[in-house]
């Protein structure tokens, strides 16, 4: 859902709308912008990228899903993460294929699905970006803590119940915006799916809003993982065992603090941009507004690949879980179901320094 389309609908009552370059004199925009050349980008490049996005998440995330499933008896609390960040992922993507068509022509949906793909949406866009934080706080707990006697059961507890306190039923929260405003209505030209709030203060709605999914969806999550990451190639860098295995897993980490504030960053300064624009914090001008329109189109698709590489970052760069993945498109046997058990019980009895740096390279 592009965050664009919040800013180009300003509704004044139930029937009609102003496209936001028409904004309310009083609200301190004077000129109606032009928006074609930026309405025809939209309508090629979100549907372009959006079907990208929809083959590569499908693919990638509906594999680890496949995987988990076929490790029936051996899922470590490392594969359960992946198993919800998957579906979440799964989930997100499947909404893009609707966004791309309202984005292209018009939304065809109906009311009802508009609310639902809203919820799936929401519910999605956050627990995916919070289990990266409970990730990165396992994998501190596993490193950090490997020798302290309790780490196992605080990881246990997070991975099997906390998981769903602090990820899924706050994500589900926060769609309830979305069960409250999110409607299908018929502008005229086109039909839109949008969230249509109360005409006095819509402006300050959508600003809160915005503030929130900024808070929630980047600034919190990336300051868990951030410090988490940090703390762990602090811990790393000390000690000269394990080298070889501990410049793997300081490798893999600076990769996924790169990917993970590559890919959202942009997209939420933007946002932050725009919002202190809609709010007149900053000067509106055309030419600013033109740009922002763009860079959140582009930027907002490059934070939707995150879900692409999440199955790389977190999955497919493990060794045991490679293994796992080409036994799973094989045609399967008690043989292999052996062979994977026996080489999970030898890399359980190395040393618990190489074993913490394994975590990440698991």
């Amino acid at each position: 859902m592009s965050t664009f389309y919040e800013v180009e609908h300003i509704f004044f009552d139930n029937t009609s709308y102003e496209e936001s370059g028409d904004f309310d004199l009083e609200l301190g925009f004077e000129e109606p912008c032009n928006r074609v050349g930026g309405d025809d980008f939209q309508r090629i490049f979100l549907p372009t990228v959006y079907g990208i996005i929809f083959l590569l998440g499908i693919v990638g995330n509906g594999l680890v899903v496949t995987v988990m499933g076929y490790q029936k008896k051996v899922k470590t609390m490392t594969d359960k993460y992946r198993l919800h960040l998957s579906v979440a992922d799964l989930l997100l993507v499947f909404t893009l294929p609707f966004w791309a068509v309202d984005a292209a022509s018009s939304w065809y949906f109906g009311g009802f699905l508009c609310t639902t793909v809203h919820v799936i949406y929401t519910i999605n866009l956050y627990s995916s970006v919070l289990i990266l934080a409970f990730i990165s706080v396992d994998r501190y707990l596993a490193v950090v803590h490997a020798t302290n006697s309790q780490t196992t059961r605080k990881r246990k507890l997070l991975a099997e119940r906390w998981i769903y306190v602090a990820v899924w039923l706050p994500a589900a929260v926060l769609t309830v915006p979305d069960i409250v405003f999110a409607t299908a209505l018929d502008g005229g030209s086109r039909t839109i799916c949008q969230r249509i709030y109360p005409q006095k203060t819509s402006f300050y709605w959508m600003a809160g809003f915005r503030f929130q999914h900024i808070l929630v969806g980047f600034v919190l999550p990336g300051l868990v993982i951030l410090t988490c990451y940090c703390i762990i190639i602090a811990k790393l860098s000390q000690g000269a065992k394990g080298q070889v295995l501990k410049r793997k897993a300081l490798k893999t980490t600076v990769i996924l603090i790169l990917c993970f504030f590559s890919c959202w960053l942009p997209y939420c300064v933007g946002i932050f941009l725009d919002t202190l624009m809609l709010l007149n914090v900053i000067s509106h001008s055309c030419a600013l507004e033109q740009s922002l329109q763009t860079w959140l189109l582009i930027t907002e698709a490059l934070a939707y690949f995150h879900c692409c590489l999440n199955p790389i970052l977190y999955a497919f760069l493990g060794v045991k879980f490679k293994k796992s993945a080409r036994d799973a498109l094989t045609v399967s046997s008690r043989s292999s179901h052996k062979v994977l058990t026996k080489k999970r019980g030898a890399i359980s009895s190395v040393s618990t320094e190489s074993e913490s740096s394994s975590v990440l390279c698991s």
